[in-house]
């Protein structure tokens, strides 16, 4: 089951998921005494993190993960998804632990540590983007359905790359990295709840394929099509192509 909200703005999308992760973080609290999320990064979740800082949450009983990071990139760099969520979520609310995907060192003891961590209990809520080429994390087209790791090595693909560039994190094509440490769909399929945050008129045509295909590994987010509870927020631009303004 999934439901599809529209809002007229980014920032107004952004203020909607946040509500519903808050929302779902809260369930969890006041279930168990604690809330596991998983965040998304990139150009597209800016509004959505900047509501969510602000929403009534007792952060201090939340511990944070994240999606993937690009392989042997610093984080000093601007592209890295660990300064990202320092500077952008973990710095501004105080949080039980955040636990981040590492890209450099030893990449197959950096997967097993991140691996086990994320397994020691479930998810509660999935904060998971769609890329421009469809991607959920960094599991380009053709996707792997089956791979029941919980995080593996990917190769990222020309479109994917472009994103990248066209997001500002990189000046070039030659410039982004070949491979990323990215959570499996299996895995990300796995938590409790999906939110996914999808404004932007460059996420258009992925809207479209993501709600009007079958699903298939080469329109990986339309695997979230079967996920018992999946809230996709959308805004004019993204989605002008599956609900034309008329």
């Amino acid at each position: 089951m999934f439901t599809i909200s529209v809002s007229q703005s980014p920032q107004e999308l952004g203020q909607a998921a946040a509500n519903r992760i808050a929302l779902e973080i809260n369930k969890a609290i006041k279930s168990k005494g604690y809330a596991r999320i998983v965040l998304s990064t990139g150009a597209s979740q800016f509004e959505t993190i900047d509501a969510l800082i602000k929403e009534d949450v007792d952060w201090s009983k939340v511990t944070m993960f994240h999606l993937d990071e690009y392989v042997a990139l610093a984080e000093t760099h601007i592209a890295s998804f660990r300064k990202y969520l320092k500077e952008r979520f973990v710095s501004k609310v105080n949080l039980k632990e955040a636990v981040f995907v590492n890209g450099e060192g030893n990449i197959k003891e950096n997967i097993a540590y991140i691996t086990k961590r994320l397994t020691e209990a479930p998810i509660d809520v999935g904060v998971i983007g769609i890329g421009e080429n469809g991607h959920i994390a960094f599991n380009d087209p053709p996707a792997d359905f089956n791979n029941k790791e919980s995080y593996i090595v990917v190769n990222l693909d020309e479109k994917c790359k472009n994103q990248q560039v066209h997001e500002g994190w990189f000046k070039t094509v030659a410039d982004v990295p070949d491979q990323a440490i990215s959570m499996t769909v299996h895995q990300i399929m796995k938590s409790k709840v999906i939110v996914s945050s999808v404004p932007h008129a460059v996420k258009a045509d992925a809207i479209l394929k993501t709600l009007t295909s079958p699903v298939t590994n080469n329109v990986p987010a339309t695997i979230m099509k079967t996920h018992p509870e999946w809230y996709l927020f959308i805004e004019n631009a993204s989605a002008e192509k599956a609900f034309p303004l008329k």
